[in-house]
């Protein structure tokens, strides 16, 4: 099978990483994986995926950090990331997008519906001049 793309997960839960990587593969993706921020931001500039699924609460460095350091990266500046998150209250989502991410996840996963939503977020790039996702409001012609 041809693979639709690399996906990068960076998840220390090891139930949800095996999770995301059973679902991705048996769709198509090949996958990449990481268990903390710093491995990830090291995978991500080796490797140039196609996309980053990006846990919020990781150990030693969160999420956020992660993201505003990947986006900070030339090479990965049009890579999407996503958060995957248990984070669901007000102002959440503005908080991961605002870090750079381009899209939002919520935990737990739902099988029948993630590949679809993650899907959803492969065109997206982010637009670094106010912080959320290209065409997503915030002016600009």
């Amino acid at each position: 099978m041809t693979s639709k793309g690399t996906i990068l997960v960076i998840e220390d839960q090891e139930q949800n990483l095996y999770l995301m990587q059973y679902m991705l593969e048996a769709n198509g993706y090949g996958v990449q994986l990481a268990r903390d921020g710093e491995q990830g931001i090291r995978v991500a500039q080796e490797q140039r995926p196609d996309m980053i699924l990006l846990d919020i609460q990781l150990p030693t460095m969160s999420g956020h950090e992660v993201a505003r350091v990947l986006r900070s990266k030339p090479d990965l500046v049009d890579v999407p990331i996503v958060a995957v998150t248990s984070y669901a209250m007000p102002g959440d989502r503005e908080e991961v997008m605002a870090a750079g991410c381009t899209g939002y996840i919520e935990k737990p996963i739902n099988p029948d519906t993630f590949i679809g939503e993650m899907e959803q977020h492969m065109g997206a790039t982010h637009d670094a001049s106010n912080g959320l996702p290209r065409g997503a409001g915030g002016g600009g012609a």
